[in-house]
């Protein structure tokens, strides 16, 4: 087993631990746990098991393995970056809602 295989399993066990910690905290869901422990188990078992990534290509017509890995991790970047861009504008929507309210609170309080 190389340096980086047992790298990124350490990284994969430490990213559980901490996932599980911030569940038992409440500051993840659910969904978002079994997303993420089977996001770092699965990256485990490819670094473990680098062959596993190489059936995996050729079930879905990639060369190699490797680039299997990069596809999909570059969905799930985006995909992710697209949840926290909805987000931000879900925030940014409840705050200039609630400025408002507290705005016309104000004036209220004063007439």
């Amino acid at each position: 087993m190389s340096i980086i295989q047992v790298l990124i399993i350490l990284f994969a066990l430490f990213a559980i631990t901490r996932t599980g910690r911030q569940f038992q905290k409440g500051a993840v869901t659910r969904r978002w746990l079994l997303f993420w422990m089977l996001f770092w188990i699965v990256a485990g078992v490819v670094a473990a098991l680098p062959k596993t990534a190489d059936a995996l290509a050729r079930v879905v017509g990639v060369g190699r393995g490797a680039d299997v890995v990069i596809y999909l991790s570059l969905i799930v970047i985006f995909y992710l970056i697209f949840r926290l861009y909805v987000k931000i504008e879900q925030v940014e929507s409840e705050i200039t809602r609630l400025v408002r309210k507290l705005a016309v609170d104000e004036v209220d309080k004063e007439v």
